[in-house]
């Protein structure tokens, strides 16, 4: 399965290696991302295979945000398919 995980937060050092050093420790593979700076607000959003992740997504989702809150990271994800659906014009 893929998905859509999101990351907004003020800009600091090291955002990028957290989050990508989470999804690691989950054995998710990072297939797309992409990042922005908007003055001092930082926002990143990647495409992500979930095919050797072992925790369920719901656990998942939470794990990431939980971790994203220890950092005033707002991380989210999203299945793939849920996502193309809502925006889908």
């Amino acid at each position: 399965m893929k998905a859509i995980v999101s990351v907004f937060a003020r800009d600091s050092k090291g955002i990028t290696a957290y989050v990508t050093s989470l999804l690691a420790q989950q054995e998710i593979n990072i297939l797309d991302i992409s990042q922005t700076l908007m003055q001092e607000y930082f926002a990143m959003i990647m495409l992500v295979d979930l095919a050797d992740c072992s925790l369920p997504f719901h656990e998942l989702a939470d794990l990431l945000k939980a971790k994203g809150a220890e950092r005033s990271l707002d991380i989210h994800i999203q299945r793939q398919d849920i996502f193309e659906a809502m925006h889908r014009i």
